[in-house]
């Protein structure tokens, strides 16, 4: 379980930074990509700090 979380928090927090570095070449919406890119990469963080912290317990 710890290699598939692992896989799955390393995708979202890469995916994040994709989007933040492509949300400049959006015309009208940066802000919102931008912030989606936050938000993933937020996630990613905090599936392995808060979620498998109680799951492996």
């Amino acid at each position: 379980m710890n290699i598939v979380a692992f896989i799955i928090s390393l995708g979202l927090f890469v995916l994040g930074l994709y989007v933040m570095g492509s949300a400049f070449y959006v015309e009208g919406a940066e802000f919102l990509v931008f912030l989606g890119g936050i938000l993933l990469s937020s996630l990613g963080v905090f599936i392995p700090i808060h979620v498998l912290k109680r799951i492996d317990g």
